[in-house]
């Protein structure tokens, strides 16, 4: 199913006591999804050319694996801090699983898409970034803690936006924490079956924390040799049926130490600016 761009309103189920507000961006198939994520770089900012390590004017960075050696990919696994270390961008990774995997390109001479773990995920799977993707192994949970890119600082983000694949709508979503473990709530991806669907959220109201862990939920069936895709949902009630996921870009505000202020982008300086002179206007009168 396609369904365009939508704005999302305040899906978090506590940060409308922490943070005031909430921006979210979310599209289903890839002219939405493609959107859904231009608006939400907009609303970070940095602009459109990656600097160094995905940095995009100090403000935001991005992961698309697509720069990934073949060392580091399928059928080989991605160290956990390797977006930490070998390439600096401020994010580590856990599992409850045994590990991660990014996908192999087509001159690797290894199966893309996963296809190393089953054969018939490649035709399962979209990309939105050719060419690769990233899964975890044995568990559908990714962790992701941030620091200051390249150090053992933590840190946290104002914004976190991540494009999946095959999501059918099982199960699929993104948790999100404050320093501390503080439930800021979640939010899901709209279904694109196999499509690309995105979702992100900024945090745009005041308050002294910001994003310092993050859980993705990517479906409800790990990646394994007999795991496949039904071919139609209704051969499987009453129960839900399995969902196979798969991410690709992962988007976020720059990792900044808990506490200060992030740079805000020139969509929400105006919003605050709007909403300074109306409070004049009233005031005035």
């Amino acid at each position: 199913m396609r369904r365009s761009a939508i704005l999302v309103p305040l899906v978090f189920l506590a940060a409308a006591n922490a943070f005031g507000f909430a921006l979210g961006r979310s599209g289903a198939g890839l002219a939405a999804a493609t959107l859904a994520r231009d608006q939400f770089r907009a609303d970070i900012g940095g602009g459109t050319v990656a600097g160094a390590n995905g940095s995009f004017g100090g403000v935001r960075r991005e992961i698309n694996w697509d720069g990934v050696a073949d060392a580091f990919a399928a059928p080989n696994n991605l160290p956990a801090n390797f977006f930490n270390v070998n390439s600096p961008r401020g994010v580590v990774f856990s599992t409850p699983g045994t590990g991660f995997q990014v996908s192999a390109t087509a001159a690797s001479g290894t199966p893309v898409r996963f296809g190393n773990i089953n054969p018939t995920y490649p035709a399962e799977f979209k990309t939105f970034s050719a060419e690769r993707l990233f899964t975890p192994l044995g568990s559908v949970v990714t962790d992701i803690d941030f620091f200051l890119p390249g150090t053992n600082i933590p840190a946290t983000v104002s914004s976190f936006g991540v494009m999946f694949s095959d999501n059918d709508g099982f199960e699929t979503r993104i948790d999100l924490f404050g320093p501390g473990g503080v439930s800021l709530g979640s939010i899901s991806p709209l279904p694109a079956d196999k499509d690309v669907s995105f979702v992100g959220i900024t945090l745009t109201g005041p308050g002294p924390t910001g994003i310092a862990h993050v859980r993705i939920t990517s479906g409800n069936m790990i990646l394994a040799p007999g795991n496949n895709a039904p071919d139609a949902f209704g051969v499987f009630p009453p129960a839900q049926p399995p969902d196979l996921v798969t991410m690709d870009d992962f988007i976020y505000s720059e990792p900044v130490i808990s506490g200060a202020v992030p740079a805000m982008s020139a969509p929400i300086l105006l919003l605050l600016a709007a909403s300074l002179l109306g409070i004049g206007v009233c005031a005035r009168r």
